[in-house]
């Protein structure tokens, strides 16, 4: 196994196997590439161009695709990555300050996007240095490349099973901190913190859009891929191992499915119960203001300015007769409201 970096953006591992000296395996990993990388490729080894520009650091793909060139397979894949929020610098900070200070940090769901160019005995990356599942596999061929299936077989289509492999694996993790998640929310709204609630779904909500927009049309690039051919392996083979990426994708697709249920339940308590909550309170203050009525009602009656006829007037105790009469008001409608059973 050797490596060696080609420049600051480009390194390279070479696989070979003592078994079949007169065959090797390129990895070609290229991280932020700019036009002196996608030069490289170029003349190297003469790819479209138009591909070669979507691949570019400062270019996003809206959608996964796949294209199939003169002697190579060209393919874009997102991957999902956690991004941080901005508030999550103000917390590092203050945990220095403060480490014993307890506080819950709140992950972004992104997408991560990866350039694959798959030729006969080489394949070759492209993406952003956010991937950490694909850092990670390349220093794992690095140190111990001998343990992988690609040493065995020195073919470009089973190191490409392989990564994949770890990629949709490491979805894994993701979709376990989305079930954490929904478990908090619904702790939270069953501790009346509706408002709380509110925050904690809507953001939820929005990590598993972007999930399900990632990993919506990964089945059927999987398919497609399960028809590459290879020199080394058998087609059944290939068709083996990348039938087990389409039943990974299947799973987590149903298990995101899940997720957007639960989530669309919580949404719908949560609903019910500030609903429920504003309609106690507007019963509180209907009530209040009823039983209110016949104080406001005799306090207007016995302000106008109309002293011949008015009752009470001068009368020694009028002030305290009148009141008596507004209590009595007052307490006939809290009767009232108990006898209909509203309070």
């Amino acid at each position: 196994m050797k490596s060696k970096k080609i420049s600051k953006n480009i390194e390279q591992i070479t696989i070979d196997n003592p078994a079949t000296p007169s065959k090797k395996l390129i990895w070609i990993n290229i991280v932020n590439a700019k036009k002196n990388e996608i030069e490289y490729l170029r003349k190297k080894y003469n790819f479209n161009m138009d591909e070669l520009r979507a691949s570019l650091g400062s270019t996003t793909a809206q959608r996964p695709t796949i294209s199939q060139g003169k002697d190579y397979l060209f393919m874009t894949l997102h991957f999902p990555v956690f991004k941080k929020n901005p508030l999550d610098c103000i917390r590092e900070k203050t945990k220095q300050k403060n480490k014993k200070q307890n506080q819950e940090e709140y992950h972004n769901i992104t997408a991560g996007e990866i350039e694959f160019f798959v030729r006969s005995g080489c394949l070759i990356t492209i993406h952003n240095n956010n991937i950490k599942s694909l850092n990670n596999f390349f220093n794992l061929c690095k140190k111990d490349g001998n343990s992988l299936l690609s040493y065995e077989f020195e073919s470009s289509a089973i190191l490409l099973y392989e990564l994949l492999k770890k990629l949709i694996e490491d979805c894994y993790p993701a979709l376990d901190q989305n079930s954490i998640a929904i478990a908090k929310v619904e702790e939270t709204i069953f501790s009346q913190k509706q408002k709380k609630a509110v925050t904690q779904i809507l953001s939820l909500r929005h990590d598993v859009i972007n999930f399900r927009k990632i990993m919506q049309n990964h089945k059927n690039i999987l398919k497609k891929l399960m028809q590459m051919e290879s020199s080394l392996v058998p087609r059944e083979k290939i068709k083996k191992y990348y039938n087990e990426l389409v039943e990974h994708s299947k799973r987590i697709w149903e298990i995101l499915d899940n997720q957007k249920e639960m989530i669309e339940v919580l949404n719908s308590t949560n609903e019910s119960m500030l609903n429920y909550r504003i309609s106690d309170i507007m019963k509180t203050l209907t009530i209040f203001s009823v039983i209110v009525f016949p104080l406001t009602l005799l306090a207007a009656i016995f302000g106008m300015n109309t002293l011949g006829g008015m009752p009470f007037i001068n009368h020694e105790n009028g002030f305290w007769v009148i009141i008596v009469i507004m209590l009595f008001g007052c307490l006939c409608m809290i009767l009232f409201f108990e006898k209909k059973k509203w309070l």
